[in-house]
């Protein structure tokens, strides 16, 4: 750019704009000329020209700075009509495309055309503070530059982009009671945590904090009950002693037991006067529906309901799976609660692994309709049993194979094993030679083993080479690295369709290691996939406590 003898630079056009012309479109619209809403211009229009005419065209911005206004002053698409998609990529780069063949053109901002010296460099990569660039210079780099900073190309956006998603059916939302998109969740997204706001944002108090009560259901003095049935379990606590319903849901209040009611504390008690309608669901009705829908396999309720709640027992041994996204929504919704041992844990039949109820009373039939719906795609709840193990233990290291040292992995293995109900049924030592490793799994998958474990040979050193050795026997869908202490190098996948187990050689001191955290969900049948195998990090450290409680404690929760 160049002002030699004092001659103002000629600013290129936006469109049918001069430059002048749009900055004050700019200060109009966004109430200053922003550097991003100028170069913004030139890139809506550049983008324009390669639109054929007549084209009903949308429009991305992949970012949410300056740009998305510079496309809603020059173009029909805006967010509020749903033709901009705005995409925090955080690129300063736009698209308008057909919408009803996905074929466009994308623009940016290319740092490889922009001077090394100009001022919208320095503006682009923050190399100042905005206080210490110079405006003047880089608002007028800017119309002279014009569209010649910018680069093009074709895109598409693939057809599944194009289909406009209908907000689907609305409903009040069960807390605050405003109306929103059912498909934002069991509560609306302020109601979920998202509200920027300190405090209630209506003037009602939320329903989940206060919760109604049919009009057919009345709280009466306890002396003036007698005669008439009570509308739910009354717990009468003795603490350090028992805890238990002294009154059933349907029992008949009678002169014996004002007494005893005053000594629980019930002054005064909920009778129902007339038939509670049917938009209105009972805590006992509550917790026997969400517990049913909370079971999948191997888990069922343990009893009918009773003081409300429902609680849900493993039908055999095995390893149980708790879905915790499902159990998020659910406990989401107002008014319900769902709680669990934790998840990926051993369990025997007839163990009681979680339980469920409603909150208040009664619950509103749209609550109670909100929150089993969260429960329709998945159950929450499984157990799987584990196959009997017929391990093939494949030992490496130069050292055990040349009797330099005992092995002592043998023993630590088969005693893993025999307590989840298998054995040992192939072992064998083998040298850090890729091609023996290689040999000696192929053995044990054709002598019938059901699982593939390996010890040590997974660090660092140049001759640890299990992993070579188990590539070049076929293994795949490998992992290796695990955010387990001890046992950070771990390896898992499959040979074929048998569960393959790397174990580090940590596990030679250890007690508990990632050993003892993986190899029951492999014996569950589960596959683990990287996603799994790092969310095992929260939990993952195990703190080598004197005396050791593992199951019964932090290690692998």
């Amino acid at each position: 750019m160049s002002q030699a003898y004092g001659i103002e630079p000629a600013f290129k056009n936006i469109g049918d704009h001069t430059f002048d012309e749009f900055i004050d479109m700019a200060t109009l619209f966004h109430n200053y000329p922003a550097p991003g809403l100028l170069i913004g211009g030139y890139m809506v229009e550049e983008a324009r020209k390669h639109m054929p005419e007549g084209t009903l065209y949308e429009a991305i911005s992949e970012t949410s700075w300056c740009l998305p206004d510079a496309i809603q002053m020059l173009t029909p698409c805006t967010i509020g009509n749903g033709w901009m998609n705005v995409l925090n990529l955080g690129r300063y780069a736009m698209s308008l495309y057909d919408k009803h063949t996905g074929e466009g053109v994308r623009v940016w901002l290319d740092i490889n055309k922009i001077p090394k010296d100009s001022e919208i460099l320095v503006w682009l990569m923050k190399e100042k503070p905005k206080q210490e660039q110079d405006s003047d210079k880089l608002r007028k780099e800017i119309g002279c530059y014009g569209a010649d900073i910018l680069s093009t190309i074709p895109i598409t956006v693939p057809k599944p982009k194009l289909i406009k998603r209908s907000k689907g059916s609305i409903v009040p939302c069960s807390s605050c009671g405003e109306p929103y998109p059912s498909a934002h969740g069991p509560l609306c997204r302020a109601c979920q945590g998202e509200s920027p706001y300190e405090g209630h944002t209506t003037l009602s108090v939320p329903s989940d904090i206060v919760f109604p009560v049919p009009d057919a259901v009345k709280a009466v003095p306890s002396e003036t009950a007698l005669g008439k049935d009570a509308v739910h379990d009354m717990t009468s606590i003795l603490p350090g002693t028992s805890k238990g319903a002294a009154f059933k849901r349907g029992d008949t209040f009678g002169a014996g037991d004002l007494c005893r009611l005053q000594q629980m504390g019930k002054n005064n008690v909920y009778v129902a006067e007339t038939e509670v309608g049917k938009e209105w669901v009972h805590e006992d009705d509550c917790a026997n529906a969400f517990g049913t829908a909370m079971c999948g396999s191997g888990v069922s309720p343990k009893e009918e309901p009773h003081e409300g709640k429902v609680t849900l027992v493993a039908e055999l041994d095995g390893l149980l799976r708790v879905n915790t996204d499902a159990m998020k929504r659910f406990n989401m919704c107002s008014g319900v609660m769902a709680a669990s041992r934790n998840g990926n844990t051993i369990v025997r039949k007839g163990t009681e692994i979680g339980g469920t109820r409603a909150i208040p009373l009664y619950l509103q039939r749209l609550q109670f309709q909100q929150a089993l719906q969260t429960l329709q795609e998945t159950p929450l709840f499984e157990v799987r049993p584990l196959m009997k193990p017929r391990a093939g233990v494949l030992i490496t290291g130069d050292e055990v194979f040349n009797g330099v040292i005992e092995d002592k992995f043998h023993d630590i293995i088969h005693k893993k094993l025999l307590g989840l109900g298998g054995n040992i049924h192939r072992s064998t030592i083998v040298p850090d030679d890729r091609n023996a490793i290689s040999d000696a799994a192929q053995k044990f998958v054709q002598a019938g083993c059901n699982i593939i474990i390996t010890t040590a040979g997974l660090s660092v050193d140049p001759d640890d080479v299990t992993r070579q050795g188990l590539l070049d026997a076929g293994a795949h869908n490998l992992l290796y690295g695990a955010p387990i202490l001890p046992g950070a190098m771990t390896l898992v996948g499959k040979i074929g369709s048998i569960p393959l187990l790397g174990v580090p050689a940590c596990a030679l001191f250890f007690k508990n290691t990632s050993l003892d955290l993986i190899l029951p969900r492999l014996l569950a049948g589960i596959q683990l996939t990287r996603e799994e195998l790092a969310s095992m990090g929260e939990g993952g450290m195990c703190l080598n406590c004197a005396n050791c409680s593992f199951p019964k404690c932090p290690f692998g929760k």
